[in-house]
């Protein structure tokens, strides 16, 4: 190529506005995609590495330790540890990404659990909790619901309406399902109230939720009579975390994800590709797809294999405690980065005034995030009660709140708010639960243990997030 030539190829692209973008547009490989995640967490965004990191360690040490750690059956309970943990902190992402907090989440499970299990054991909740906690229930809800539809959040409005009418009709007292719903529906009630009391009246979050833990508090034992109900006699209760999927469903969940990922992988790399932005190559989509469906084979293969160490029946197959927050967890990662509601509760969390100023309507958003966080909070504490024995007068009190935020910020969410993906709380929810679990087969090491490496290892995502965010500004 001549030097006249070269120039005139140096002015046109000089010319094209595109030039300065062009590395943008090429597309990526698996060289690529690994120096931009290189990149990213030089710049302070580590995402889920903290938490693989702590999975590699505490499995390390417990395994080394105790030879009952990696068994089957351990493993198998290690999942019902960490599911109403999971679900929690998966709802827990969107408010903290939001830079807000709800510490009502543990308290809201407890509520939502009592009125579930009253209903279905009484046959009579007017009866059973008094006209008094009965009418100041539906008044609650109602409110809730008028609140929802004025902030025009009308899904959220027709849910608690939908709970009204089982209050009245007594719906919920006849089937475990319907009493799910009135649990899910009371989540999202109690998510309004504190979207509004947040967003209306500019109270900060961490107050709102503090109290309403407190009130929340009294309304459980108000809900159970101070008594612990049991839940072992309803199959779907009893099968959140005790239960397994038969084979045939497990590889129809695996099948599920991973065609529903490859799917919207390839349609979303196709998109950009005609948007003409960066996108990756086929080769690294289907690395990528292949990688997952490997590792989704050989867990599926390997709980289906029989993890009862007793002669006896065998207990295998996928457990609900594990496919049900994998389930919530890809449905949230849709909405987060598939949705512009999602992309707008980022910008919100990156800055507030530029998402105000960009003509995102902040306080709807916010509030949905924290109806978001409920609802998975009332799904939470139906796991935990069923993991515990039952609706309890101190259900969803004590740990439950604080190992919920702890695995959503050691799976790499900020808790200065615009970070955090779903993936990332399931991994941290494994790390927490994995602290209690290899502790109990160590029976000689004091409870105590167990505050102390969770209080620890909290303190170290919390730090790396500062130390993240403080890199993300400097870079």
């Amino acid at each position: 190529m001549t030097s006249d030539t070269t120039a005139d190829v140096a002015h046109e692209e000089n010319d094209d506005p595109r030039a300065s973008f062009r590395v943008d547009t090429l597309p990526r490989g698996l060289r690529s995609a690994l120096e931009d995640y290189v990149v990213r967490v030089r710049r302070g965004d580590p995402g889920g590495l903290p938490a693989v990191l702590g999975l590699l360690v505490i499995g390390v040490l417990f395994s080394a330790t105790t030879p009952l750690f990696l068994t089957a059956a351990n493993i198998g309970n290690l999942m019902s540890q960490a599911s109403f943990i999971a679900l929690i902190a998966l709802g827990l992402v969107f408010v903290l990404i939001l830079g807000d907090i709800d510490l009502s989440a543990g308290a809201t499970g407890g509520v939502a659990a009592g009125f579930a299990a009253q209903a279905l054991r009484s046959g009579d909740l007017h009866h059973a909790v008094g006209s008094g906690v009965y009418t100041a229930l539906i008044l609650g809800m109602a409110l809730a619901a008028a609140l929802a539809i004025w902030k025009r959040l009308y899904v959220a409005g027709a849910l608690i309406l939908a709970g009204i009418v089982l209050l009245v009709t007594g719906a919920d007292e006849t089937h475990v399902w319907l009493a799910f719903a009135l649990a899910g529906s009371i989540g999202v009630a109690i998510g309004v109230f504190n979207g509004v009391l947040v967003t209306s009246l500019g109270i900060p979050s961490f107050i709102v939720t503090l109290a309403l833990f407190l009130t929340w508090e009294g309304v459980t034992l108000d809900a159970v009579n101070s008594q612990s109900i049991g839940t072992s006699n309803y199959k779907p209760w009893f099968s959140m975390t005790h239960d397994n999927m038969s084979a045939a469903q497990g590889w129809i969940f695996l099948a599920v994800v991973v065609g529903g990922y490859a799917v919207s992988t390839v349609l979303r790399q196709q998109r950009r590709a005609r948007q003409g932005v960066s996108f990756d190559r086929p080769a690294l989509t289907a690395l990528r797809v292949g990688v997952l469906a490997v590792a989704g084979v050989l867990v599926v293969w390997w709980f289906n294999q029989n993890r009862n160490p007793n002669p006896g029946p065998a207990i295998k197959g996928v457990p609900w405690a594990a496919s049900v927050p994998v389930a919530f967890m890809v449905v949230f990662t849709i909405v987060l980065a598939r949705t512009s509601w999602g992309r707008h509760l980022y910008a919100i969390g990156g800055s507030r005034e530029a998402a105000t100023r960009a003509g995102i309507a902040v306080d709807r958003v916010r509030i949905g995030a924290f109806v978001l966080c409920s609802t998975m909070a009332a799904v939470g504490g139906l796991f935990l009660a069923d993991f515990s024995g039952g609706a309890q007068p101190a259900l969803g009190q004590g740990n439950t709140l604080l190992y919920s935020v702890a695995a959503a910020v050691i799976g790499g969410t900020s808790l200065f708010g615009g970070r955090g993906r779903p993936r990332d709380a399931i991994l941290g929810a494994v790390v927490i639960a994995m602290i209690p679990n290899g502790i109990q087969l160590h029976p000689g090491l004091p409870i105590s243990v167990v505050q102390e490496i969770t209080g620890l290892v909290l303190l170290v995502a919390a730090s790396v997030d500062a130390i993240s965010r403080r890199r993300s500004r400097n870079a």
